[in-house]
């Protein structure tokens, strides 16, 4: 008697070659054959089956499919080279993405995102903002190749991909200004071009700004282009339904919808996001949909896609759009003869998101607290101190720092307002002249311009990098000691490696009194390399902490 094993062994064999058997008659043969449940063969016949036919039905076209065809032959297809360079250890996310350039921290009329004691540049908290979170915000850069190391070129043609719209029949087109950024060329493929067309037609920057992630390039053409409408992104409401057109991961003329999730999201904190308040929707968008339109459905682009929320380079039901009123706004000073966007400054820095407690302190419920006026600035030439609580422009009221930025840069350089503020618990006034943003940013980096070489004021500017100015009797007052108020610090400098920031009051250096601008110009003119300095300082907005040591040796 055969095992049990072996009657298995030989069931096995059989079933393989009856496999095997059927295969090769219906390759020769042309015909299958079934197997009943007793092994038992009978011919697979099909007599009784009905073909299937097309209905030729009609289904009525939505509102998406309308809008895709109106709007789609004004969508291109952006692709981009950057050639080899040498390594400038720019600094990537952990994706391989570059992320959007970002203003100077702590820039003028700014939201300061560092809180007291923390590093210069860290985040606050694990919040929006933080370098954990924000890595999660990656630009679309389709065929972007990662930079694994982090320090630059590797010697290769570097491709990126993403999308835009025409907005001028002449060949002007929006897009984002990380998709084209530092790209040594630039090409634009129109849906009408022929697939042999490789890579597109040449176009060139006409103007970028950096602070909305906005540019504006241009092809050539003989014959006027198909165009977008822009519509009214502030009539916009949650809820709304929404498509978005582009190319994501080079697939041209991809389209998808949604809705519109939330509006007015900032994404990054502090001056890299102050002219950075999306729409956000749920629309799928991806690597090469940036720069690309979100539409209301009236076919008018209401934004330009720009960002999304992820944790793995896809899409995940969040992103942001750029809202199309200031698209509009950038794109008409980009066009115009200086091609950059102009906004005003009144040379002032704020901290956002004060807790409740300093509202209470300083009675105020709505306003900006000044933290720091720069030095020589329109702020500083009209009176304006640190402790201020700015409240109106033109009579109209101010409501925090997003709204104060806003209605400043709107400003033309040159121009006056008239300023409302408390000092005190007093209200009062005064007429500011808005200087230029940039000219104001870069008098900011580099304190010296400030500084009247006969002014000894800043005696402790080349030495210890900081400009300092008596405090304020109210802050005097406070801390129950008189000293200097650090105005600016500057980056690298001494007193910035020994940690010291503006805002806190040196009462004395190396056991010398600083009460006045005298004794502080007496105390510093004395010091040379090789001293040991220790300031004695105290933080006006933590005055219980009582005084701080600080100090190291002058180099």
């Amino acid at each position: 008697m055969k095992s049990i094993i072996e009657r298995l062994r030989a069931r096995r064999l059989a079933s393989t070659f009856v496999v095997l058997a059927t295969l090769s008659a219906a390759i020769v043969g042309g015909s299958f054959v079934a197997h009943g449940v007793r092994g038992q063969e009978k011919q697979n016949e099909s007599t009784d089956a009905t073909p299937l036919h097309v209905v030729n039905s009609s289904v009525p076209p939505n509102e998406f499919v309308r809008i895709a065809k109106e709007v789609g032959p004004a969508v291109v297809n952006i692709n981009t080279e950057t050639l080899p360079k040498q390594s400038t250890n720019k600094r990537r996310n952990p994706h391989g993405f570059q992320q959007m350039p970002q203003n100077p921290n702590g820039g003028d009329d700014d939201q300061n995102g560092d809180q007291p004691g923390q590093g210069r540049g860290q985040g606050q908290g694990q919040g929006p903002g933080s370098d954990d979170f924000q890595n999660f915000f990656n630009r679309f850069f389709g065929g972007q190749i990662p930079d694994q190391d982090g320090g630059g070129d590797d010697g290769q043609v570097r491709e990126s991909l993403g999308s835009g719209f025409i907005v001028d029949p002449k060949g002007y087109i929006i897009t984002n200004n990380h998709v084209i950024e530092k790209a040594d060329k630039i090409y634009v493929k129109l849906s009408t071009d022929p697939d042999t067309q490789d890579l597109g037609r040449p176009a060139r920057v006409i103007g970028t700004d950096k602070a909305t992630d906005l540019a504006v390039i241009k092809i050539d053409t003989n014959s006027p282009l198909p165009t977008v409408k822009l519509g009214n992104s502030e009539t916009t409401e949650v809820g709304d339904s929404v498509e978005a057109i582009g190319s994501p991961f080079a697939l041209a003329q991809t389209v998808t919808a949604g809705i519109i999730s939330a509006k007015n999201r900032t994404i990054e904190q502090g001056a890299p996001g102050q002219f950075q308040h999306f729409i956000q929707t749920d629309a799928a968008i991806n690597p090469g949909n940036s720069g690309g339109p979100l539409l209301n459905m009236n076919g008018e682009v209401i934004g330009v896609n720009t960002a999304i929320y992820t944790q793995s380079n896809g899409y995940q039901g969040i992103g942001f759009a750029m809202p199309s009123n200031t698209v509009v706004s950038v794109y008409n000073d980009l066009i115009s003869p200086s091609h950059k966007v102009v906004r005003g400054s009144i040379g002032i820095q704020f901290r956002a998101n004060l807790s409740g407690a300093v509202n209470r302190i300083y009675g105020f419920k709505t306003g900006v607290l000044v933290q720091q006026v720069q030095p020589g600035g329109p702020a500083d030439k009209a009176g304006l101190k640190p402790g201020d609580i700015i409240t109106q422009v033109d009579g109209r009221p101010i409501k925090d720092g997003d709204d104060l930025v806003n209605e400043i840069a709107s400003r033309k350089p040159g121009s006056s307002i008239r300023l409302g503020f408390v000092r005190d618990g007093k209200p009062t006034d005064a007429t500011v002249t808005v200087g230029d943003r940039d000219k104001v940013f870069a008098e900011l980096n580099n304190p010296q311009s400030n500084v009247a070489p006969d002014e000894e004021g800043d005696a402790g500017e080349s030495k210890l990098g900081i400009v300092v100015r008596e405090a304020p009797p109210a802050v005097s007052g406070r801390l129950h000691a008189q000293g200097m108020v650090i105005q600016s610090v500057r980056t690298g400098s001494f007193a910035d490696l020994q940690g010291l920031e503006p805002g806190l009051v040196i009462i004395r250096i190396n056991k010398q009194s600083t009460a006045t601008k005298a004794q502080y110009d007496a105390v510093v003119s004395r010091l040379k390399t090789g001293d040991d300095v220790v300031f004695e300082v105290v933080d006006p907005r933590r005055p219980g902490d009582g005084i701080n040591y600080i100090g190291g040796t002058l180099q």
